[in-house]
């Protein structure tokens, strides 16, 4: 048993302008890695007052599942970085963390992150999360879009080396995105209580994260201004990630993808809604400790969050995206037996109870 992750994390409001010189010892010639939503909640405003006297380039134009085409175009286009931070949700950290392994390996392609045996380094990265959700602030993964599919890829070098994680960057978030990402975080903590890849370490943050998610984001969504709450669930969040990075994720990650990438559902939104099938194909102590957190009706807390999907999809959808899964890396941590039967039954059940 160990834990592992070397992520120095600095943590509370105003976290970012209280740290100006370590984050200016970094470096001389930093890279920001970011989306637009970073201008209206004050993130990259306080990131760049602290960077102040430093030559600093912004990317902005991060969308949302980004792909690996934009990861290259992005590393080409600031080859002399030697700090790359990512600010806002899962999609800049991720983008900004394959940048840094290009940016320090030039002569790789995108598609070489996938083979972690290519590199060894990455420009030091700093992660400061603007969504309480993704926890990509203190893991080792980055999930790209490859090909038309949402594929991550793991390795040491990318962990970055200080997390930056202030609430009050959330606090203008939508409630659908709150909702959302908070789903994400979810599901990050139970994929990783029932892990085969689990430890009594990631057990312990798992089941915190699961607790504060289920009493503060019912009260997050009815009070969205309240700083007490956006701070509760952002520090669960920041929990769930630490526990993926122990764990990995599982099934339900690799069945929300292609609802994500076909019929462009939120990533946590997508993820959470297949938690009640594979705690249900799960069936073990873990699962019944989970399903007893939220008074064994999981589904009855997702319609008190207000969880559905505004799609509908086919019956040969689901055959060809459970051909997929099947051949999913998540399942070999992931408990139960699952068959390409079992898992067109993971969104039979999805379609039945989710989609209007």
């Amino acid at each position: 048993m160990g834990f592992h992750m070397p992520t120095k994390v600095l943590y509370g409001r105003d976290v970012v302008l209280k740290n100006r010189e370590l984050i200016q010892n970094f470096g001389e010639r930093f890279l920001i890695v970011t989306g637009k939503s970073s201008k209206k909640n004050g993130s990259l405003e306080d990131v760049l007052d602290v960077l102040d006297g430093k030559y600093v380039a912004v990317y902005d134009e991060t969308p949302e599942n980004p792909p690996t085409a934009i990861v290259e175009e992005i590393a080409k286009m600031f080859t002399d970085a030697d700090v790359v931070i990512g600010i806002g949700g899962g999609s800049p950290m991720d983008t900004a963390k394959a940048v840094a392994v290009l940016l320090e390996n030039p002569e790789l392609s995108a598609q070489d992150l996938y083979e972690s045996n290519k590199y060894k380094k990455a420009k030091p990265i700093i992660c400061v999360p603007t969504t309480a959700g993704t926890g990509s602030e203190v893991t080792q993964y980055s999930v790209l879009t490859f090909n038309g599919r949402k594929r991550g890829f793991s390795h040491e070098c990318i962990f970055p080396r200080v997390a930056f994680v202030d609430y009050k960057y959330t606090l203008t978030a939508s409630e659908e995105l709150t909702l959302a990402t908070a789903l994400d975080a979810l599901a990050h903590a139970v994929e990783g209580f029932i892990s085969l890849r689990a430890t009594p370490f990631s057990d312990v943050l798992a089941v915190e994260s699961v607790k504060l998610i289920k009493e503060f984001l019912p009260k997050v969504l009815n009070d969205p201004e309240n700083e007490f709450y956006r701070e509760r669930l952002m520090f669960a969040s920041t929990l769930a990630g630490m526990v993926i990075a122990q764990t990995g994720t599982t099934i339900a990650h690799a069945l929300g993808y292609n609802l994500t990438t076909e019929k462009n559902v939120k990533h946590g939104l997508a993820t959470a809604v297949f938690l009640p099938f594979e705690l249900k194909v799960t069936n073990n102590e873990k699962s019944k400790f989970i399903n007893e957190l939220f008074e064994n009706s999981l589904m009855g807390f997702y319609e008190q969050v207000g969880v559905k999907l505004p799609i509908s999809f086919s019956d040969e959808e689901i055959e060809s995206w459970a051909k997929v899964v099947l051949n999913a890396s998540h399942l070999k941590v992931t408990p139960g037996e699952y068959t390409l039967e079992s898992i067109k039954n993971a969104y039979e059940f999805v379609r039945s109870n989710f989609c209007i």
